[in-house]
């Protein structure tokens, strides 16, 4: 079922890609046609991180099911592309997903079931007792994720993964919150979760199917330590309360929106954290 129809979009997923020439052309075929399926129109937003290879071209050329357009970021930084890419959405909903499409796009189902009966922040989570995780790199690796998790969890709500790439928002919830996103580096899905916790948004975690994928740039001896001074920094900015950002409902933009398929999951009253 194709997607390209007239009106505004849903949804809009901003893929960050920094040197993705050999990767995202597999991504974008499996998110275009995951979108394409759903019941309302979707958009995909590719934000170009000061990419040295391909990727912006294979964006351009791009032809599928849905909307893709091409954003240019020239600051370095895969928080400084989310940033770029979430402002310049318009959606009633928002998200971002990694170029490598790690966490199986079944989850968009959950994700976008969960914005609609209310939730404004929903977030994929790997250590969900649901989740299924296949090949989780190094175990160096997976101990400073656990880690880092445990040192930030007061800022997130207490969610126990705040890396995963599979974040959705509330549009003006999604928006607020990245206007006051600082953090460039790998430390920023920490600041932009932190944002909407300051503003009274809970964040819901969902269970993944997540597979491990060759090609990250993250090194925990390289980052380690610029990963701690950012997190000094994000505790500094998000003190001090602020006014919860309205999330006006998609009924009102839309009207009444077709039913996705039940999935089991739990109501809006009902669920944790994960």
């Amino acid at each position: 079922m194709g997607n390209r129809r007239p009106g505004p979009a849903l949804l809009e997923v901003v893929v960050p890609a920094r040197n993705e020439a050999g990767r995202l052309p597999a991504g974008l075929d499996l998110l275009s046609d995951r979108l394409a399926a759903l019941p309302a129109r979707a958009e995909v937003i590719v934000v170009d991180n000061a990419s040295t290879d391909g990727t912006a071209e294979i964006v351009r050329c791009w032809r599928g099911p849905v909307p893709v357009r091409l954003l240019s970021c020239d600051r370095p930084g895969k928080g400084a592309a989310v940033r770029t890419g979430l402002l310049a959405t318009r959606a009633p909903y928002i998200g971002f997903m990694d170029a490598d499409m790690a966490t199986d796009l079944a989850a968009l189902d959950d994700a976008l079931a969960l914005l609609r009966e209310g939730r404004t922040v929903v977030v994929g989570s790997r250590r969900h007792a649901a989740s299924v995780v296949e090949g989780y790199a190094l175990p160096v690796r997976r101990l400073g994720a656990i880690t880092f998790n445990r040192i930030v969890r007061d800022l997130v709500g207490g969610i126990q993964d705040t890396q995963c790439g599979f974040k959705f928002f509330a549009g003006p919830l999604g928006r607020a919150a990245a206007r006051d996103l600082r953090t460039t580096g790998f430390s920023f899905d920490v600041e932009l979760l932190a944002h909407c916790v300051r503003r009274g948004a809970p964040v819901t975690a969902i269970p993944v199917v997540w597979r491990d994928r060759p090609g990250s740039t993250f090194s925990v001896r390289r980052h380690s330590l610029q990963c701690l001074i950012d997190l000094a920094r994000i505790r500094a900015r998000v003190s001090g309360p602020l006014v919860p950002a309205p999330a006006p409902p998609a009924e009102a933009v839309f009207g009444p929106l077709p039913a996705l398929p039940d999935r089991g999951l739990p109501s809006a009253s009902s669920a944790g954290q994960g």
